[in-house]
């Protein structure tokens, strides 16, 4: 079995939690409120703006035998530089104060998640970023491809308040397809384990983060 293929199956039961919220259930339905979805732009760029960050941590500590695979952080940084500026655009399209979400400071998950991952990199194996990387490409490719539409349509808002969203469909599933590649590549015992441990963490964070934010009231009484 590749080890992509063995750690979706390692994070099975945290993929499915995190699905099984009741707000990510409204999202994929389209039923969120502005409230929500700005919400989750909000802390969105509070951990957007360290994917380069960690990115670039993660490159300079990774050994001479992983040479391949800085290679591809630095390729990855080009994807992702400036997707951040993007997040700020789109709340402010759909009402929100960009700059005080700039200036503001992210939801404890998010903010655990961050801090866990740079202590990570640096007192542990940097090879583990890439259990982050599994768990926010795929929450996203499925928020873009099933959700972006429908949350747009639902609240009426332009499509100039969707540009981080609706990017991360075709973008991340690009990703995910290297992605794969790389992580069947990855041969080493303990450089595996550690994937398997961050992204293990990031999915219990991320789902943290999510059931933390605001659902349409009209949901609230809907069955969970």
């Amino acid at each position: 079995m590749s080890f992509f293929d063995t750690l979706q199956i390692a994070t099975q039961e945290e993929r499915t939690e995190l699905f099984s919220l009741p707000v990510i259930r409204d999202a994929l339905e389209g039923r969120v409120s502005l409230e929500s979805y700005q919400a989750f732009l909000t802390q969105a760029y509070y951990h957007v703006r360290h994917t380069v960050p960690l990115m670039m941590a993660c490159g300079a500590r990774l050994p001479l035998r992983l040479e391949w695979l800085r290679e591809a952080v630095c390729e990855y940084i080009k994807d992702e530089y400036g997707h951040e500026k993007w997040i700020l655009n789109d709340i402010h399209a759909c009402g929100g104060d960009k700059d005080e979400v700039r200036d503001g400071r992210p939801s404890l998950p998010i903010e655990l998640m961050i801090s866990f991952l740079y202590d990570f990199i640096a007192r542990d194996n940097p090879v583990g970023l890439f259990g982050m990387v599994n768990v926010l490409e795929g929450t996203s490719i499925a928020l873009a491809t099933h959700a972006a539409g429908a949350i747009r349509e639902h609240l009426e808002l332009p499509e100039t308040a969707f540009s981080y969203l609706s990017s991360h469909g075709s973008l991340d599933i690009e990703h995910m397809q290297t992605y794969r590649r790389l992580m069947d590549t990855l041969e080493d015992p303990n450089d595996q384990a550690a994937v398997i441990h961050t992204s293990k963490i990031v999915y219990k964070l991320y789902t943290d983060m999510f059931r933390g934010l605001p659902r349409n009231r009209e949901n609230l009484h809907a069955p969970v």
